[in-house]
């Protein structure tokens, strides 16, 4: 009998205007040289996912699907490696492999991955089960970092569970996403009518290209337009291990170097040096894996992880408490940017050095951030309408006076508070306190 094969597809993403990344000076230009030189490439399906999903069941090869924005600086080195250099050649040989260069046709209940990264990959099978996921914030915060290791541990293991196909599709299951109530991101509400299926080639092609973290963006958009709490997986999407207190090796698959003291993931009695071989019943094949299973976790409850110990086999639960999502950093984040102007009206809030904290006379425990940038246009310049100002110090916000990161307040905010309305907010100015009313957009 013929099994369906798994399929390697890179896919490369344009830049839409308005995104906050770096981006080369020439976008519409870098996009037509990326087509220019990659369409007719020997190895690359351009833009093609009907067609490399064909070549997988012809060839009985697997297919990879790397995500890229090619005018993005970020993980421009990973993307760079992975087209031009010679060891990675006899691997890529082993799968099928296309490079898309746009958002907006995906399939949104095929394609969930870390839509903030500027260079993902999805690893399938022929008949369109995912094997697994690849994205490296170290890649998306250093253009300049070119390493490879971590990806080539993934496409190793990902040749593993081919190997292993159909006999290991039920470990597979939670790999696969939920459905979409949209076929495709040009189908959401906010971006329905403003973008096609296709690029504009003809045109300005830059333009017409949903940037990835415009899923994310208008996702969150249609909760915010229902007056709806913006649901916590959207606001604090595909959390990183060190969420809960895990840092990962990102040149393996899954090795820990470190655990945090008092963290979910010391508690569960994880240790330094073990390799996670599995997650919420899951095989990992990268670090993006162990972020797609606390993507997926619930609100409460508990994981089942395996590690491999000194050559052998450990289990251990992950316990999550109550609110666990909001010690997810999503400073960085694209996405993070629409949701300040939804829950802070444009802030960019920081929290205090302990040393400014005690110059103020502000408890360990307290609220104190500082408020590093005002926004100045449209919905982003909300918060400097009603008064807030570069430097404030936010000590106070809803009520709330605890330690809170800025990540943690906006999921607060966005989950409490529908657009409309303004919560009470109290601020530290040149040594006094001034009440404000903080915008919800």
């Amino acid at each position: 009998m013929k099994f369906p094969l798994p399929i390697l597809v890179a896919v490369s993403l344009c830049a839409a205007s308005g995104t906050m990344a770096e981006t080369v000076k020439d976008r519409e230009g870098a996009v037509r040289k990326d087509k220019a030189a990659m369409e007719n490439d020997a190895r690359w399906a351009y833009n093609d996912l009907d067609r490399a999903f064909a070549e997988s069941s012809r060839t009985g090869k697997p297919l990879l699907v790397v995500l890229r924005c090619v005018p993005c600086l970020a993980c421009a080195g990973i993307d760079s490696s992975i087209l031009t250099e010679p060891e990675l050649v006899p691997l890529l040989d082993q799968f099928v492999c296309a490079r898309v260069i746009n958002a907006n046709a995906l399939d949104l209940s095929l394609f969930q991955f870390d839509y903030d990264l500027s260079f993902s990959a999805i690893l399938f099978n022929a008949d369109k089960t995912i094997y697994g996921r690849f994205g490296s914030w170290t890649h998306q915060k250093n253009q300049h970092e070119k390493s490879t290791v971590g990806f080539r541990r993934a496409l190793e293991r990902a040749l593993e569970l081919h190997k292993g196909y159909p006999a290991n599709k039920a470990l597979l299951a939670g790999k696969q996403g939920p459905s979409s109530p949209y076929k495709t991101p040009v189908n959401i509400p906010t971006l329905d009518g403003k973008y096609r299926l296709e690029l504009d080639w003809q045109g300005k092609v830059v333009p017409s290209c949903v940037h990835c973290h415009q899923i994310g963006d208008a996702l969150r958009t249609v909760h915010r337009n229902k007056r709806e709490p913006v649901p916590e997986e959207l606001v604090y999407p595909m959390p990183a291990p060190e969420t809960i207190g895990l840092t990962l090796a990102q040149d393996s698959v899954g090795r820990i170097e470190s655990v945090a003291s008092g963290s979910i993931a010391a508690r569960s009695g994880l240790m330094k040096g073990d390799d996670i071989t599995s997650a919420g019943g899951q095989p990992i094949i990268s670090v993006a894996d162990v972020a797609w299973v606390l993507h997926r976790a619930p609100a409460v409850g508990s994981i089942p992880i395996v590690v491999n110990r000194a050559g052998g086999t450990v289990s251990a639960t992950l316990e999550l408490p109550v609110d666990w999502r909001l010690k997810s950093d999503i400073s960085r984040r694209a996405g993070t940017w629409g949701m300040r102007a939804m829950a802070t009206g444009g802030l960019q809030l920081e929290e205090l050095s302990e040393a400014d904290r005690s110059a103020k006379e502000i408890p360990t425990d307290g609220m104190a951030l500082r408020v590093k940038h005002v926004g100045e246009y449209g919905k982003h310049a909300a918060a400097k309408r009603a008064g807030f100002l570069k430097d404030d110090v936010v000590v106070e916000v809803d009520g709330v006076t605890k330690r809170t990161s800025e990540g943690e307040l906006i999921g607060q905010l966005l989950r409490k508070h529908p657009a409309g309305t303004a919560v009470n907010a109290t601020v530290l100015r040149g040594g006094k306190r001034v009440e404000l009313k903080l915008p919800m957009q």
